[in-house]
Protein backbone atom coordinates (compact mmCIF):
# COMPACT_ATOMS: atom_id res chain seq x y z
CA UNK A 1 0.00 0.00 0.00
CA UNK A 2 1.24 3.26 -0.93
CA UNK A 3 1.61 5.76 2.15
CA UNK A 4 -0.67 8.99 1.70
CA UNK A 5 1.71 11.13 4.15
CA UNK A 6 4.60 10.58 7.12
CA UNK A 7 4.91 13.27 9.98
CA UNK A 8 6.14 13.78 13.02
CA UNK A 9 4.21 15.49 15.59
CA UNK A 10 2.64 16.14 18.82
CA UNK A 11 -0.16 17.62 20.18
CA UNK A 12 -0.28 21.36 21.92
CA UNK A 13 -1.65 20.30 25.16
CA UNK A 14 0.64 19.48 27.11
CA UNK A 15 -0.98 17.78 30.03
CA UNK A 16 -2.90 15.57 27.26
CA UNK A 17 0.62 14.88 26.02
CA UNK A 18 2.30 13.95 29.08
CA UNK A 19 -0.30 11.10 30.07
CA UNK A 20 0.59 9.84 26.23
CA UNK A 21 3.03 7.30 25.51
CA UNK A 22 4.17 9.67 22.86
CA UNK A 23 3.20 12.88 21.16
CA UNK A 24 -0.66 12.24 21.96
CA UNK A 25 -2.12 12.09 18.46
CA UNK A 26 -4.91 8.99 19.73
CA UNK A 27 -6.40 12.36 21.91
CA UNK A 28 -6.80 14.02 19.14
CA UNK A 29 -8.19 11.99 16.76
CA UNK A 30 -10.59 10.74 20.07
CA UNK A 31 -11.56 14.38 20.32
CA UNK A 32 -12.78 14.13 17.01
CA UNK A 33 -15.13 11.39 17.20
CA UNK A 34 -16.27 12.16 20.29
CA UNK A 35 -17.20 15.94 19.01
CA UNK A 36 -19.14 13.96 16.22
CA UNK A 37 -21.29 11.60 19.08
CA UNK A 38 -19.44 8.93 18.24
CA UNK A 39 -17.82 5.95 19.95
CA UNK A 40 -13.93 4.96 20.60
CA UNK A 41 -12.78 1.35 21.22
CA UNK A 42 -9.52 0.56 22.33
CA UNK A 43 -7.52 -1.06 25.36
CA UNK A 44 -7.79 -0.33 28.94
CA UNK A 45 -6.76 -2.15 32.00
CA UNK A 46 -8.99 -4.21 34.02
CA UNK A 47 -10.26 -3.14 37.71
CA UNK A 48 -7.43 -5.53 39.38
CA UNK A 49 -4.68 -3.98 36.94
CA UNK A 50 -4.10 -8.26 36.21
CA UNK A 51 -5.11 -7.65 32.41
CA UNK A 52 -5.86 -5.52 29.82
CA UNK A 53 -9.28 -5.51 27.35
CA UNK A 54 -10.96 -3.60 25.47
CA UNK A 55 -13.57 -1.41 26.10
CA UNK A 56 -16.15 1.49 24.77
CA UNK A 57 -15.82 5.12 25.56
CA UNK A 58 -18.18 7.93 24.56
CA UNK A 59 -17.42 10.25 27.55
CA UNK A 60 -14.18 12.20 27.43
CA UNK A 61 -13.67 11.72 31.51
CA UNK A 62 -13.11 8.13 30.27
CA UNK A 63 -10.41 8.90 27.62
CA UNK A 64 -7.27 8.36 30.17
CA UNK A 65 -8.23 4.77 30.26
CA UNK A 66 -7.13 4.47 26.86
CA UNK A 67 -4.36 6.38 26.72
CA UNK A 68 -0.57 5.02 27.19
CA UNK A 69 0.60 1.87 26.13
CA UNK A 70 -0.36 -1.68 27.54
CA UNK A 71 2.55 -4.07 27.44
CA UNK A 72 0.36 -7.67 27.29
CA UNK A 73 -2.37 -8.85 25.03
CA UNK A 74 -5.56 -7.72 25.74
CA UNK A 75 -8.91 -9.35 25.84
CA UNK A 76 -10.68 -8.63 22.43
CA UNK A 77 -13.49 -10.56 23.45
CA UNK A 78 -17.11 -9.66 21.38
CA UNK A 79 -15.59 -6.42 20.87
CA UNK A 80 -15.89 -6.99 16.77
CA UNK A 81 -19.57 -7.86 17.32
CA UNK A 82 -20.48 -4.83 19.20
CA UNK A 83 -18.39 -2.50 16.53
CA UNK A 84 -20.13 -4.31 14.26
CA UNK A 85 -23.55 -3.31 15.56
CA UNK A 86 -22.57 0.81 16.36
CA UNK A 87 -21.28 0.90 12.35
CA UNK A 88 -25.06 -0.34 11.20
CA UNK A 89 -26.53 2.02 13.34
CA UNK A 90 -24.85 4.64 11.74
CA UNK A 91 -22.37 5.25 14.68
CA UNK A 92 -18.95 6.82 13.91
CA UNK A 93 -16.67 4.57 15.55
CA UNK A 94 -12.62 4.73 15.90
CA UNK A 95 -11.29 1.52 16.21
CA UNK A 96 -7.47 1.20 17.99
CA UNK A 97 -5.13 -1.36 18.34
CA UNK A 98 -2.24 -3.29 16.77
CA UNK A 99 -2.13 -4.32 13.34
CA UNK A 100 -3.32 -8.09 13.52
CA UNK A 101 -6.42 -6.70 15.59
CA UNK A 102 -7.57 -3.90 13.28
CA UNK A 103 -6.97 -6.70 10.26
CA UNK A 104 -8.78 -8.95 12.52
CA UNK A 105 -11.45 -6.86 12.61
CA UNK A 106 -11.55 -6.00 8.80
CA UNK A 107 -11.82 -9.28 7.97
CA UNK A 108 -14.40 -9.70 10.73
CA UNK A 109 -16.51 -7.11 9.13
CA UNK A 110 -16.33 -8.22 5.37
CA UNK A 111 -17.19 -5.19 4.38
CA UNK A 112 -16.04 -1.18 4.04
CA UNK A 113 -17.39 1.13 6.42
CA UNK A 114 -17.07 4.43 5.65
CA UNK A 115 -18.30 5.99 9.48
CA UNK A 116 -15.26 3.30 10.64
CA UNK A 117 -11.77 4.92 11.63
CA UNK A 118 -8.97 2.43 12.37
CA UNK A 119 -5.55 3.68 13.97
CA UNK A 120 -2.79 0.66 15.09
CA UNK A 121 0.20 0.99 16.45
CA UNK A 122 3.91 -0.24 15.20
CA UNK A 123 3.77 -3.35 17.30
CA UNK A 124 7.19 -4.55 19.07
CA UNK A 125 4.92 -7.77 19.77
CA UNK A 126 2.22 -9.28 22.22
CA UNK A 127 3.34 -10.59 25.70
CA UNK A 128 1.95 -13.36 27.33
CA UNK A 129 -0.96 -12.42 29.78
CA UNK A 130 0.06 -14.54 31.94
CA UNK A 131 3.42 -13.50 32.83
CA UNK A 132 1.95 -9.98 33.62
CA UNK A 133 -0.78 -11.45 35.65
CA UNK A 134 2.83 -13.05 37.76
CA UNK A 135 4.40 -10.26 37.70
CA UNK A 136 1.60 -8.00 39.25
CA UNK A 137 1.33 -10.39 42.34
CA UNK A 138 4.53 -10.76 42.55
CA UNK A 139 4.88 -6.79 43.07
CA UNK A 140 1.99 -7.04 44.94
CA UNK A 141 3.49 -9.37 47.67
CA UNK A 142 6.68 -7.89 47.40
CA UNK A 143 5.14 -4.66 48.45
CA UNK A 144 2.36 -5.51 50.45
CA UNK A 145 -0.24 -3.72 48.98
CA UNK A 146 -2.72 -3.82 45.87
CA UNK A 147 -2.18 -2.76 42.48
CA UNK A 148 -4.11 -0.07 41.86
CA UNK A 149 -2.84 1.43 38.35
CA UNK A 150 0.03 1.29 36.56
CA UNK A 151 1.73 3.25 33.81
CA UNK A 152 4.23 1.09 31.81
CA UNK A 153 5.15 4.53 29.81
CA UNK A 154 5.93 6.59 32.93
CA UNK A 155 8.10 9.80 31.11
CA UNK A 156 8.86 11.48 34.34
CA UNK A 157 12.51 11.06 34.13
CA UNK A 158 12.59 10.44 30.62
CA UNK A 159 10.77 9.85 26.91
CA UNK A 160 13.49 8.05 26.02
CA UNK A 161 14.44 6.36 28.65
CA UNK A 162 11.09 5.52 30.36
CA UNK A 163 9.97 3.30 33.09
CA UNK A 164 6.69 1.95 34.71
CA UNK A 165 4.76 3.37 37.15
CA UNK A 166 2.96 1.57 39.67
CA UNK A 167 0.56 2.95 41.89
CA UNK A 168 -0.49 0.15 45.20
CA UNK A 169 -2.26 0.58 48.09
CA UNK A 170 -1.83 -0.56 51.38
CA UNK A 171 -4.09 -2.79 53.10
CA UNK A 172 -5.56 -2.52 55.82
CA UNK A 173 -3.67 0.88 56.07
CA UNK A 174 -5.53 2.64 53.01
CA UNK A 175 -2.21 4.32 52.42
CA UNK A 176 -0.92 4.64 48.90
CA UNK A 177 2.85 3.88 47.25
CA UNK A 178 4.09 5.17 43.82
CA UNK A 179 6.84 3.49 42.58
CA UNK A 180 8.81 4.22 39.56
CA UNK A 181 11.09 1.48 38.10
CA UNK A 182 13.25 2.51 35.03
CA UNK A 183 12.71 -0.27 32.05
CA UNK A 184 15.91 -1.15 32.28
CA UNK A 185 15.70 -2.40 36.07
CA UNK A 186 12.29 -3.70 35.56
CA UNK A 187 12.04 -7.64 35.39
CA UNK A 188 8.75 -7.67 33.11
CA UNK A 189 10.42 -4.85 30.90
CA UNK A 190 13.42 -6.50 30.47
CA UNK A 191 11.87 -9.84 29.36
CA UNK A 192 9.66 -7.86 27.34
CA UNK A 193 12.02 -6.31 25.65
CA UNK A 194 14.63 -9.09 24.95
CA UNK A 195 11.78 -11.04 23.00
CA UNK A 196 11.28 -13.82 25.41
CA UNK A 197 7.72 -13.76 26.03
CA UNK A 198 6.10 -13.25 22.45
CA UNK A 199 2.95 -14.55 21.01
CA UNK A 200 4.31 -17.45 18.79
CA UNK A 201 2.72 -15.46 15.83
CA UNK A 202 4.60 -12.20 16.67
CA UNK A 203 7.83 -13.69 15.63
CA UNK A 204 6.03 -14.00 11.81
CA UNK A 205 3.68 -10.91 12.30
CA UNK A 206 1.30 -11.39 8.83
CA UNK A 207 0.07 -8.05 9.72
CA UNK A 208 3.23 -6.00 8.50
CA UNK A 209 2.84 -7.31 5.00
CA UNK A 210 -0.71 -6.59 5.02
CA UNK A 211 -1.94 -3.06 6.55
CA UNK A 212 -6.13 -2.63 6.55
CA UNK A 213 -5.60 0.36 9.29
CA UNK A 214 -6.28 4.18 7.56
CA UNK A 215 -3.45 5.75 10.15
CA UNK A 216 -0.67 4.35 11.75
CA UNK A 217 0.87 5.92 15.03
CA UNK A 218 4.10 5.32 16.93
CA UNK A 219 7.22 6.89 19.26
CA UNK A 220 9.28 8.30 16.61
CA UNK A 221 12.65 7.04 17.74
CA UNK A 222 15.17 8.58 15.72
CA UNK A 223 13.45 12.01 15.47
CA UNK A 224 16.65 13.93 17.06
CA UNK A 225 17.88 13.00 13.15
CA UNK A 226 15.35 13.23 12.06
CA UNK A 227 13.54 16.20 12.93
CA UNK A 228 15.80 17.71 15.91
CA UNK A 229 13.05 20.87 15.94
CA UNK A 230 10.38 18.42 16.81
CA UNK A 231 12.18 17.54 19.56
CA UNK A 232 11.65 19.00 22.92
CA UNK A 233 11.94 15.83 25.57
CA UNK A 234 8.02 15.29 26.02
CA UNK A 235 7.54 12.75 23.02
CA UNK A 236 6.78 12.99 19.64
CA UNK A 237 4.82 10.68 17.24
CA UNK A 238 5.55 9.50 13.94
CA UNK A 239 1.92 8.53 12.24
CA UNK A 240 1.66 7.02 8.95
CA UNK A 241 -0.96 8.15 6.73
CA UNK A 242 -2.62 4.72 4.62
CA UNK A 243 -5.61 6.23 2.90
CA UNK A 244 -7.39 8.80 1.61
CA UNK A 245 -9.97 8.86 4.89
CA UNK A 246 -7.15 8.52 7.21
CA UNK A 247 -5.51 11.92 5.83
CA UNK A 248 -9.27 13.66 5.53
CA UNK A 249 -9.30 13.13 9.12
CA UNK A 250 -5.60 14.12 9.58
CA UNK A 251 -6.32 17.39 8.26
CA UNK A 252 -8.98 18.33 10.34
CA UNK A 253 -7.10 17.50 13.53
CA UNK A 254 -3.44 19.21 12.65
CA UNK A 255 -4.59 22.26 13.58
CA UNK A 256 -4.47 20.88 17.37
CA UNK A 257 -0.94 19.62 16.66
CA UNK A 258 2.66 20.99 15.98
CA UNK A 259 3.77 18.57 13.06
CA UNK A 260 6.61 18.07 10.20
CA UNK A 261 6.61 15.72 7.23
CA UNK A 262 9.20 13.56 6.72
CA UNK A 263 10.08 10.70 4.33
CA UNK A 264 9.21 7.24 4.84
CA UNK A 265 12.65 6.01 4.89
CA UNK A 266 13.52 8.66 7.82
CA UNK A 267 10.40 8.16 9.97
CA UNK A 268 11.39 4.21 10.15
CA UNK A 269 14.53 4.25 10.88
CA UNK A 270 14.22 3.68 14.39
CA UNK A 271 11.19 1.79 14.18
CA UNK A 272 12.18 -1.11 11.81
CA UNK A 273 8.76 -3.07 13.75
CA UNK A 274 6.84 -1.38 11.17
CA UNK A 275 7.67 -3.73 8.43
CA UNK A 276 9.97 -6.37 10.49
CA UNK A 277 9.30 -8.92 13.15
CA UNK A 278 11.35 -9.24 16.24
CA UNK A 279 13.60 -12.44 15.56
CA UNK A 280 12.42 -15.22 17.98
CA UNK A 281 15.32 -16.42 20.90
CA UNK A 282 16.65 -19.62 20.92
CA UNK A 283 15.45 -20.00 24.54
CA UNK A 284 11.90 -18.46 23.65
CA UNK A 285 10.45 -22.15 24.91
CA UNK A 286 12.53 -22.76 27.98
CA UNK A 287 11.29 -19.49 29.11
CA UNK A 288 7.21 -20.64 28.59
CA UNK A 289 8.52 -24.04 30.35
CA UNK A 290 10.74 -22.08 33.22
CA UNK A 291 7.50 -19.88 33.71
CA UNK A 292 4.89 -22.58 34.33
CA UNK A 293 7.33 -23.94 36.83
CA UNK A 294 9.50 -21.27 38.76
CA UNK A 295 8.47 -18.52 41.01
CA UNK A 296 8.95 -14.88 39.29
CA UNK A 297 11.76 -14.27 41.33
CA UNK A 298 13.35 -17.34 39.91
CA UNK A 299 12.15 -16.14 36.40
CA UNK A 300 13.49 -12.93 37.45
CA UNK A 301 17.26 -14.00 38.27
CA UNK A 302 17.16 -16.51 35.19
CA UNK A 303 15.48 -13.95 32.34
CA UNK A 304 16.10 -10.30 33.53
CA UNK A 305 19.24 -9.80 35.01
CA UNK A 306 20.30 -6.08 34.88
CA UNK A 307 21.62 -5.09 31.40
CA UNK A 308 25.56 -3.72 32.06
CA UNK A 309 26.59 -0.30 30.66
CA UNK A 310 29.26 0.97 29.41
CA UNK A 311 30.86 4.32 31.14
CA UNK A 312 30.28 5.76 28.34
CA UNK A 313 26.69 5.42 28.22
CA UNK A 314 26.38 5.65 32.16
CA UNK A 315 28.22 9.35 31.53
CA UNK A 316 25.44 10.18 29.05
CA UNK A 317 22.35 9.08 30.92
CA UNK A 318 23.71 11.38 33.73
CA UNK A 319 24.11 14.30 31.25
CA UNK A 320 20.74 13.81 30.13
CA UNK A 321 19.65 14.18 33.35
CA UNK A 322 21.34 17.17 34.20
CA UNK A 323 20.06 18.80 31.15
CA UNK A 324 16.51 18.31 31.81
CA UNK A 325 16.84 20.00 35.21
CA UNK A 326 18.62 22.90 33.29
CA UNK A 327 15.86 22.92 31.14
CA UNK A 328 12.87 22.96 33.66
CA UNK A 329 14.71 26.02 34.97
CA UNK A 330 15.88 28.07 31.92
CA UNK A 331 13.31 26.86 29.28
CA UNK A 332 14.00 25.38 26.14
CA UNK A 333 13.15 22.63 23.26
CA UNK A 334 15.36 19.66 21.69
CA UNK A 335 18.11 21.57 19.95
CA UNK A 336 18.71 23.67 23.01
CA UNK A 337 18.89 20.27 24.62
CA UNK A 338 21.39 19.14 21.89
CA UNK A 339 23.28 21.89 22.09
CA UNK A 340 23.64 21.51 25.99
CA UNK A 341 24.63 17.96 25.97
CA UNK A 342 27.38 18.33 23.26
CA UNK A 343 29.09 20.92 25.14
CA UNK A 344 28.59 19.09 28.77
CA UNK A 345 29.75 15.97 26.83
CA UNK A 346 32.73 17.98 25.55
CA UNK A 347 33.75 19.12 29.00
CA UNK A 348 33.22 15.41 29.83
CA UNK A 349 36.09 14.62 27.80
CA UNK A 350 38.37 17.27 28.05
Amino acid sequence: MKLEKVYACYSKDKDVRLSSSSGAVFSSLAEYVLNKNGIIYGVAMSEDCYSAEFIAVTDRSELIKLRGSKYLQAKVGDTFKKVKVELQAGKLVLFTGTGCQVNGLKKFLGKDYENLICMDVICHGAPSPALWREYAQYQEKKSGGKLKGINFRCKDESWTDFGMKEVLENIPEDSVKKFYISKDKDPYMQMFLRDYCLRPSCYECVAKKEKMSDLTVADFWGIKEAAPEMNDGLGTSLVLIRTQKGKEIFNYISCKMKLKEVTYEAGVKGNPAEYKSCARPSQRDTFFDDMHTMSFEELEGKYAAPIKYSLKTRVKRKVKKIIKNMLQVIGGGGRAESNIEYGLLFVLRV
